[in-house]
């Protein structure tokens, strides 16, 4: 049996002991696989016969109006993604209708294509019949807020002033996500064994993307982007703590060619 085989089983099983649809939370950051092993368990539980639908952090965006206003209170939002930039209330309404069975259910989707890449929430998907598992995948499913007194130790690339400020308050922004990681009934974390590798992920795919002459970023503006989320969020201050925590089910460590190298399951441990 194979790791995603092994992983659909577990969350089929669950399924079955919770004797209601349940929430699967995905936690990986750029370029870890995280929609990749979405889609492959949607494939799988589908073929034994539970209706799977994904939900990525990414649908949750605000509308682009919204964040166009935000991003004029806090020109520090240059980038979607951040907590703060996403629309918890509607994630709480589609987690709890999936939980308790509703029907119509209704999906929200996001377009990145739109307003030029600056993306827009676009029409939702309607389900019409129950959904049995909701795979709710993100760069920062599950993360929780830590000290704010952390941040005066720099950690690369927070170190300056405005670097803690911004840390701090995305920091606070976080706690306003809690109340969707409760409804999560189990949460699988991708975990690189060095956060670092993002950013070789990450040109890769933007130097795949300009071979086949789509627009793409240039080195140095890939790191630009990966710095300001690890400053929002760094990896080794939010996403390292996860991996032994009880409210993990699984950990699956990444090496940099994206094999699976350990997993482990804190919950049980």
């Amino acid at each position: 049996m194979s790791i995603h085989e092994q992983l659909a089983a577990q969350i089929a099983q669950l399924r079955q002991d919770t004797g209601r649809p349940i929430v699967q939370g995905i936690l990986g950051g750029q370029g870890a696989g995280k929609t990749t092993l979405a889609l492959t368990l949607i494939s799988l539980l589908e073929l034994m016969g539970y209706r799977t639908v994904s939900l990525s952090l990414d649908d949750l965006y605000k509308t682009y109006s919204e964040r166009i206003a935000l991003q004029t209170l806090d020109p520090r939002l240059v980038w979607r993604g951040p907590p703060g930039t996403h629309d918890v209330e509607l994630g709480l309404t589609v987690l709890d209708a999936v939980r308790h069975s509703q029907t119509p259910i209704s999906i929200p989707r996001f377009d990145k294509s739109a307003h030029n890449g600056a993306g827009d929430r676009t029409n939702p998907e309607i389900f019409t019949n129950n959904i049995d598992i909701l795979i709710f995948e993100g760069w920062f499913v599950g993360a929780r807020p830590i000290d704010p007194i952390i941040f005066d130790t720099p950690i690369p690339p927070i170190v300056s002033a405005a670097d803690r400020s911004f840390a701090r308050d995305m920091n606070q922004q976080l706690a306003g996500y809690l109340p969707l990681w409760e409804r999560l009934d189990s949460l699988i974390v991708l975990y690189p064994q060095d956060y670092r590798y993002s950013i070789n992920w990450r040109k890769q795919a933007e130097h795949e993307m300009i071979a086949s002459g789509r627009p793409g970023m240039t080195d140095i503006q890939i790191e630009e982007f990966v710095n300001y989320f690890w400053r929002a969020l760094h990896p080794e201050l939010f996403i390292k703590p996860l991996i032994t925590s009880p409210d993990v089910d699984t950990v699956i460590e990444i090496g940099a060619d994206h094999t699976f190298t350990k997993i482990y399951h804190p919950k049980s441990s």
